[in-house]
């Protein structure tokens, strides 16, 4: 049985698959409006972020207590996700097309996860080689896909 958390891991590659060519469309549509489009961006994630969450909390689906610690990590979460959107939007704006922006964005993302994952949480016993050989092949698919991308 495939456990249910992996659902919601296809979810997120499928959103977030489908973030660029969607925000790219909506900025042509805008007049290529990258503050327009940010914008919209933004209210949909009041939408889903900010309205669902909160009737979900009111309706107790878990408590509603509040650390600082973890409102200070969650908070700079979301600004870092949302910088993320704005630099996609402003990449698309100055030129950087779909096909190429995509492939950096979610090829270079997953080599700082790691990064900066294993700074933070630093692991009991070094990586094997393939962690780093997985690393380096990520690079290397998105400069295959870049190379290769159709026109």
């Amino acid at each position: 049985m495939v456990p249910l958390w992996l659902a919601f891991v296809v979810g997120a590659i499928l959103s977030w698959g489908a973030y660029v060519p969607f925000i790219h469309e909506g900025q042509v549509h805008l007049g290529r409006g990258p503050l327009r489009a940010f914008l919209c961006v933004g209210a949909a994630y009041f939408l889903t972020a900010v309205v669902v969450p909160g009737l979900l909390l009111a309706l107790g689906a878990e408590e509603t207590r509040f650390t600082s610690k973890g409102a200070f990590y969650a908070t700079v979460a979301g600004v870092l996700g949302a910088a993320g959107a704005l630099c996609v939007i402003f990449a698309l704006k100055l030129g950087g097309k779909p096909v190429v922006v995509a492939p950096l964005v979610f090829a270079g993302a997953p080599i700082v996860n790691a990064l900066v994952s294993m700074a933070w949480h630093r692991p009991a016993t070094p990586p094997k080689v393939w962690f780093y050989v997985g690393m380096v092949l990520a690079a290397v698919g998105a400069a295959l896909v870049l190379r290769y991308k159709p026109n």
